[in-house]
């Protein structure tokens, strides 16, 4: 079903359909893209996270509990070293020693705030998860409704794997990047303010000296990453190429064998392999060189530290167990600031792929329904198209003054190359598209004023390319009617005249059917689409050629099928064997968007015009064919 636009959103009927949306690169490696626009992409992130605020809440106390908590253990542990030394030295000269009740105590309360540390991170990463998960939830919702409300111009505008890779890869990135990225990013923000005033408490000079090695660490830092950020997207786009590579060799692979190409698919595969191992060769080399010489200026700034506070030490300005403690909140104040490093990443990506959600919910969606809402009150299936002009762009018309009447139960079949605006027409009666001009009515009501739900319940849809889920054969055909009984369904099985071949398959009817259907033939995944026709019981079907890729014998079933589905109904063939619509009640010969020629088969083939060429050369076509 190919003309103007092809329309791959339509099921085999048009009752309903599922839910269908890079944060990913091929092979599942994460990409680390910039957002166009930080703040306004957050803002609206959090704006899912508001009916949450009470967790969020009890998150941010519970951080900064947690950081408290953690704080103070170095500060009580330099306490207990500190009755130690002074307990020695009260050895020394004579006096009682160490004071056990009192470090007894010390270490008491040490444990306690462990205790306390452990138990306040436990509650808050319990607590993070479940506002994560809440809020994910309630994107994921979003997106399905969404995607439920925009109209068939957006999918037909953008690549189904792209859209795929929004509402799966970009959902699951921000999923799992949310809950460890906030939360770290205040806690870091936090501990970082109380190290700095706990070391200031403890000695105002060995902070200054400490903070000295932070500026080089963070130069040195960010001059690594952007030069490795050349060889990491290097690395992407070579692992990309090679997972796509791969996965077109193996899927040809018989091509491949039958042209001999082995050779030079395995030195294409060398080359593209050679690349990624280069890049990742520099990029991890480079990325490597960062620990170590971080770890060094570090050290450097320990040993600096250490040095000045032994000498406080002699001159009676600092107690040992001060700058334990102060040690420790030097490495305390390196790991967060580490940290944030690492999170400004992971936000990047974050907000990136938020981005590209956000960019979903944004988009325009179906015109809104009009109020009040007209249903005709019998359904008999007669259409009036009325002077319809239609354009997918502005300023192009693709539809010119279409008038076309058809009464309840007659068929009219749609002709013409392609391009002709075939299935533009299918798309604007099914209003998956609005009509610039002119009106549509299905049972004297314009098309504009029902509600779109009780104007596709009217349709049945029987494609080219048939569409089939992963279930059983019984549910691939309920699909029609959700509330068909199991006999409706066999009964409509065996008016599509696919009750043969089910009865062959193990299980029958409870055969489950895999990915794409591909352990049954073309002809009977079409038989089942006519099935499932035949129960929705609509009153207006749309046919596509179904036949053309079918042999002889299922051709005929197929034809006696569809036969059994048009008793009664209006339809509308999409014709490209002429030879399938003789009995037509009236065909319309396309070109350009407009009638050329209308009339029975008979009266067209009088008419010695584009109609009879056409036929006169398929024709020819066949005869030569079966010579």
């Amino acid at each position: 079903m190919a003309d103007n636009r092809t329309s791959t959103t339509t099921t085999t009927t048009a009752r309903r359909g599922p839910g269908m949306g890079g944060g990913r690169g091929r092979g599942g490696r994460m990409i680390i893209a910039k957002p166009k626009d930080f703040r306004g992409t957050f803002r609206k992130l959090l704006r899912f996270m508001r009916p949450h605020w009470m967790g969020m809440t009890a998150i941010i106390l519970l951080a900064g509990a947690t950081t408290l908590a953690s704080s103070l253990s170095p500060k009580i542990m330099g306490g207990a070293t500190n009755e130690i030394v002074r307990g020695a030295r009260s050895l020394l000269e004579g006096g009682s020693g160490v004071d056990f009740g009192l470090l007894a105590r010390i270490l008491m309360l040490l444990m306690a705030v462990y205790v306390a540390t452990s138990l306040l991170r436990y509650a808050q990463n319990y607590v993070m998860a479940g506002v994560s998960q809440r809020t994910m939830y309630d994107l994921r919702q979003a997106v399905d409704r969404k995607l439920s409300r925009l109209p068939l111009e957006y999918y037909d505008t953008h690549a189904y794997g792209d859209i795929l890779s929004r509402v799966t890869n970009d959902v699951d990135t921000v999923s799992d990047s949310l809950q460890s990225s906030i939360i770290s990013a205040f806690r870091s923000a936090l501990s970082v303010v109380i190290t700095l005033v706990m070391m200031l408490t403890i000695s105002p000079r060995l902070t200054l000296i400490g903070l000295v090695t932070v500026p080089i660490t963070l130069w040195f830092s960010s001059t690594v990453v952007k030069k490795t950020q050349r060889f990491f997207k290097g690395q992407q786009s070579a692992m990309g190429r090679l997972s796509g590579y791969i996965e077109e060799m193996y899927t040809a692979h018989s091509i491949i064998k039958a042209y001999s190409g082995e050779e030079d698919a395995c030195r294409q595969f060398s080359e593209i392999n050679r690349e990624l191992r280069d890049y990742g060769r520099k990029a991890q080399f480079i990325s490597g060189v960062l620990s170590p010489i971080v770890g060094f200026i570090g050290n450097a700034g320990y040993v600096l530290v250490t040095v000045v506070g032994a000498m406080m030490i002699l001159g009676g300005e600092l107690l040992v167990g001060d700058l334990q403690a102060f040690i420790r909140y030097l490495r305390q104040l390196s790991d967060p600031i580490n940290e944030t490093v690492s999170i400004v990443n992971v936000l990047q990506s974050t907000v990136a792929a938020a981005e590209r959600i956000f960019e979903v919910l944004d988009a325009d969606e179906e015109i809104p329904e009009r109020e009040p809402p007209v249903i005709p009150p019998e359904s008999r299936g007669a259409v009036e198209i009325t002077d319809v002009h239609f354009g997918y762009e502005p300023g192009i018309e693709v539809i010119r003054g279409l008038d076309v009447s058809v009464q309840p139960g007659e068929q009219v079949a749609l002709v013409g190359e392609t391009g002709a605006g075939k299935t533009t027409i299918v798309n604007l009666i099914m209003r998956f598209y609005d009509v610039t001009q002119g009106s549509i009515k299905v049972d004297g009501v314009d098309i504009r004023d029902m509600p779109r739900e009780v104007l596709r319940e009217r349709f049945g849809m029987v494609l080219q390319d048939t569409w089939l889920f992963h279930g059983t054969i019984l549910e691939n055909i309920r699909y029609g009617r959700l509330d068909a009984t199991d006999e409706e369904v066999r009964q409509a099985a065996r008016l599509a005249y696919a009750d043969g071949f089910i009865a062959q398959l193990p299980g029958g009817y409870d055969f489950v059917l895999g990915e794409d259907a591909l352990n049954l033939s073309q002809g009977q995944r079409q038989l089942l689409t006519i099935a499932r026709a035949i129960l929705s019981d609509p009153e207006i079907l749309i046919l596509d050629e179904a036949t053309s890729s079918v042999d002889t014998r299922t051709e005929v079933l197929i034809q006696k099928a569809m036969k059994n589905l048009m008793k009664g109904r209006t339809v509308f063939v999409i014709a490209h064997r002429l030879s399938t619509i003789r009995d037509s009640s009236v065909i319309l010969m396309l070109e350009n968007g407009q009638v050329l020629e209308r009339g029975t088969h008979a009266e067209l083939l009088a008419q010695n015009g584009a109609y009879a060429r056409l036929y006169n050369s398929q024709f020819e076509l066949e005869n030569g064919a079966a010579v």
